[in-house]
């Protein structure tokens, strides 16, 4: 079985911070939560372990990549608020603190057991377009946004549709728009939307093309019937 190839641990940014401890590189990413590249280096180090993990599980290469994708987007949420000495038990040492990867083992596991994967062609997610630090980010950046840009973005990137066909459904949800102004709605997004990602993360990522040049990953499609709640 072959693990994929992610470029960005080749960047100069994450190389950079190869020689920090698991226990430096989780107390970086706590303590800056503007930047990206120490879970991203977090993500090049433990990437294999957890893909080998969930490969090994699912049925097939589809699935694993996504089942890989919100494993690693659980784990971004974890590791903000994680201790690894308090996981263990109250009074731990340095030296009896659990691991960073035996933490990652067992959150893939808990993932694992608990995932109700859809069928292949319900997954739009792919680790080819996107890999999960930046899918992590990008979600993160598109909360950021007014619901009904964030929509067209999830529309146009996700699910591909022309901005003609994006106006008629926006239309039939009572909102006023014509294709060129849902046009001019996307450019500007992608333009929020870029500036809203850490810089780090457009640099390691975006350094040669925008976010309208990158499909938008998304394992979880917004429901179009409730998109504009």
């Amino acid at each position: 079985m072959l693990v994929p190839n992610f470029p960005e641990c080749s960047h100069p940014l994450v190389k950079s911070l190869f020689h920090y401890s698991d226990q430096e590189l989780l107390t970086l990413f706590q303590r800056h939560p503007d930047a990206g590249q120490y879970f991203t280096a977090i993500f090049c180090r433990y990437s294999p372990i957890v893909y080998t993990l969930i490969r090994h599980s699912a049925r097939s290469p589809v699935q694993a990549d996504y089942l890989f994708a919100i494993t690693w987007k659980h784990i971004y949420h974890e590791l903000g608020g994680l201790d690894l000495y308090a996981a263990t038990s109250p009074g731990a040492t340095p030296q009896s603190g659990l691991s960073l990867q035996s933490w990652l083992i067992n959150v893939t596991a808990v993932c694992i057991n608990g995932a109700d994967l859809p069928a292949v062609e319900s997954i739009h997610y792919s680790l080819k377009d996107a890999s999960p630090p930046l899918w992590c980010y990008t979600e993160q950046a598109l909360d950021q946004l007014p619901p009904v840009q964030r929509l067209m973005i999830v529309m146009a990137q996700t699910f591909h549709w022309s901005e003609t066909r994006i106006a008629a459904y926006l239309q039939a949800e009572g909102e006023s728009i014509s294709p060129g102004e849902v046009k001019t709605q996307l450019q500007d997004g992608y333009q929020k939307l870029e500036a809203a990602l850490p810089a780090d993360i457009r640099a390691i990522y975006l350094e040669k093309k925008g976010l309208s040049q990158q499909r938008k990953p998304n394992t979880d499609p917004v429901p179009l019937e409730s998109g504009l709640e």
